[in-house]
């Protein structure tokens, strides 16, 4: 693989920083190659990766296929807004001859035969897979801890996790070894990440985004979005991944939108509500200061702020802990050895591959949720348990439904502390649940949520502000997080380590 001698290298060093309108410019004007640019980038996670352990699979040969037929739709005048882009897809997306492994042994042996409905717009867009990103394990983890292939460590300090469960990707991102990358959220897999990393991540409304394709966690819950540096990045990436599938019976049919439409509406007049619940016991003082000068910062931009209520927001961990497993018991029954995945080697009879094939083949976390799935939906517990949880969770929407009549976004902490070290929580399953307090409810009420840089707190760890809107208000809270962007540089910054 070419690298310090590719003509266009000093010109790819300028351009680390660089947002996917800059670097799409670069490639338009031939300054660069889509070959150089995946090269580049290639050779960064080759000589950077291992300290940080956030890439699974990475295969140069075809990468830079694909970056060939990506020059040529430049050439050719047909390149689109991400042609030619470098961008790093976690490894819970098959993608047609990847490994693809979802962070799990029972996998680590499957190459995937089709592309996933969101590998497939990347495909279609002209961008590069320049590698498969590290997980917890099925998505399973607010710590990147649980992976079969070892924890993700954080790029500000490697003695912390990134978080999870799409923790790799937001790792990559921060890092500089690949431009863009995507994710998952179930319950804040993609927004807990983004902002122990310092960087943005969207999540969707539920159904913006096709599942087909995404191995399935939670299938009521999961949702695919992207991480990038900036909003109008993020912007980007969600007019590729965005639209219906009639492959995924949970996908909307609705017009397509430019989600970058309204980046630079003001502000002025836009109603942020505040939860009391966000800001109550729990939350780290260096989170609360860095959340209440964020707010600070809009309203010199022109917003109001009123406070609003949502009072069965703390009945979203356990209401979470019950669906989420409950929907995961049912989802990995399919892992069992006959099909594809792992196969235990020596067994007696079917009954008893099946067990010591799921024994091998699944870690503790996975175990832990499969087994409290299975019981909450056992014969005797499903209305206990099971139904109740679904009747509380029809209650916590219901209270955003209520708060979005006084206001147009809430915004509050993504996070109650900053990343805390690697093994910290790991023998503590309710203090890791925890670290998803204030991320789950938006999930359970199928709500678009993101994350953005706000500071740094104690260790220089950074620190996110969630930003969450009322239904298909991506475009809106895009606009809110690239203004807060306008006069902040947080979203700037690099971690030391790897700023060139």
């Amino acid at each position: 693989m070419a690298t310090a001698a590719a003509p266009g290298l000093p010109t790819l060093r300028q351009m680390l920083n660089a947002t996917l309108k800059e670097l799409a410019a670069q490639l338009a004007a031939r300054k660069v190659s889509s070959v150089e640019l995946a090269q580049y980038f290639l050779k960064r996670i080759e000589t950077l990766g291992s300290q940080l352990n956030a890439f699974i699979s990475v295969d140069p040969e075809r990468s830079l296929a694909q970056a060939r037929a990506a020059d040529a739709l430049i050439a050719a005048g047909s390149a689109q807004a991400l042609t030619g882009i470098p961008v790093a897809h976690k490894d819970i997306f098959c993608a047609r001859g990847w490994l693809t492994t979802c962070g799990s042994r029972m996998l680590s042996n499957f190459v995937s035969p089709y592309d996933a409905h969101v590998i497939e717009r990347y495909n279609q867009a002209g961008a590069v897979i320049v590698g498969k990103t590290n997980m917890d394990e099925f998505a399973m983890g607010s710590s990147n801890e649980t992976s079969y292939y070892g924890p993700v460590r954080n790029p500000w300090d490697t003695a912390a996790v990134p978080g999870g469960s799409s923790g790799g990707s937001a790792a990559a991102v921060a890092a500089r070894l690949a431009p863009v990358a995507t994710g998952t959220d179930t319950g804040g897999s993609i927004r807990q990440p983004a902002a122990l990393c310092g960087v943005s991540g969207l999540k969707p409304t539920y159904g913006v985004v096709s599942r087909y394709g995404m191995i399935a966690f939670a299938s009521s819950l999961d949702q695919a979005g992207p991480f990038a540096r900036t909003a109008e990045d993020l912007a980007l990436m969600l007019n590729v991944m965005a639209g219906f599938d009639a492959r995924d019976s949970t996908s909307l049919e609705r017009a397509p939108e430019d989600y970058s439409r309204a980046l630079t509406r003001p502000l002025k007049g836009l109603r942020v509500g505040l939860p009391a619940e966000f800001f109550a016991e729990g939350l780290a003082p260096d989170v609360a200061r860095a959340v209440e000068a964020a707010i600070a910062e809009f309203k010199k931009l022109g917003c109001e702020t009123v406070e609003v209520k949502l009072p069965n927001m703390r009945l979203s961990v356990p209401v979470y802990y019950v669906l989420a497993p409950a929907e995961a018991s049912s989802n990995l029954s399919r892992f069992d050895g006959v099909r594809y995945g792992h196969r235990a080697s020596e067994y007696t009879d079917l009954a008893d591959m099946y067990r010591k094939t799921r024994a091998e083949g699944f870690g503790a976390e996975v175990k832990r949720r499969i087994l409290i799935g299975t019981y909450v939906l056992s014969a005797g517990y499903y209305d206990a348990y099971y139904l109740k949880a679904q009747k509380l969770r029809r209650l916590i929407a219901q209270d955003f439904v209520e708060a979005f009549k006084k206001c147009d976004i809430i915004m509050g902490p993504t996070t109650p502390t900053a990343a805390f070290n690697l093994g910290e929580k790991a023998q503590d399953p309710v203090q890791m649940y925890l670290s998803d307090i204030y991320t789950i409810a938006v999930n359970l009420a199928g709500l678009p949520g993101m994350s953005i840089p706000a500071g740094f707190g104690a260790g220089n760890r950074p620190l996110g502000l969630q930003v969450i809107g009322n239904y298909f208000c991506e475009a809106q809270m895009l606009n809110v997080a690239h203004q807060f962007q306008q006069v902040t540089d947080w979203h700037l910054r690099t971690p030391p380590g790897f700023a060139q």
